[in-house]
């Protein structure tokens, strides 16, 4: 019994983790680039939090464009097709390659829960911020005419210069993703 513990426990240490999927359900590893920083966005295509950051998320894509930053869009519900997830960035111009991540592997590394969140990954593959992209959002329902600070860029721009992370966690508001388990 004891070796059969251990063969198993060898085996499922071994196996592969299930990656996300490409929009053409291809596996997708966004950590197999040598990007300097990964920046993960969680999104839905359904939160119009999401939606309502589309002008900052752009204005961070025409940032840090060529400067050795990836977006990814990860779309954690696995019930949304490729279809719909084409048209929610074609209208809302989102930046970055998207991702389906229908087992939530990047939802747990990223210990995401709300969305719209981001996650910033070093070179090295290390989540050195997550949370909030700006603290517009104050509570669902509830937003500043401004942001007062902007804490996705700051990691960024913290990583790019190597730098640790002032503020590693913040509290996002926005849409669930409990719900899409």
């Amino acid at each position: 019994m004891r070796l059969w513990g251990t063969l198993a426990t060898i085996f499922w240490a071994s196996a592969p983790a299930a990656q996300p999927l490409d929009l053409t359900g291809a596996p997708r590893n966004p950590f197999a680039t040598a990007a300097r920083v990964r920046v993960l966005l969680f999104v839905r295509t359904d939160c119009p939090v999401t939606n309502r950051y589309a002008p900052e998320l752009q204005h961070l894509g025409r940032e840090f464009t060529g400067r050795g930053v990836e977006f990814w869009l990860v779309y954690p519900d696995r019930t949304e097709s490729a279809a719909a997830i084409k048209e929610h960035i074609a209208q809302y111009r989102l930046p970055g390659e998207p991702l389906r991540d229908p087992r939530h592997e990047l939802v747990k590394r990223a210990h995401a829960t709300i969305a719209p969140e981001a996650a910033v990954f070093d070179r090295a593959g290390r989540l050195v911020y997550h949370g909030r992209i700006d603290d517009r959002w104050v509570e669902i329902g509830k937003a500043r005419p401004a942001p007062q600070t902007h804490d996705l860029e700051d990691a960024i721009l913290a990583v790019l210069a190597g730098k640790p992370v002032v503020r590693a966690e913040t509290r996002a508001v926005g849409c669930s993703l409990a719900d899409l388990q």
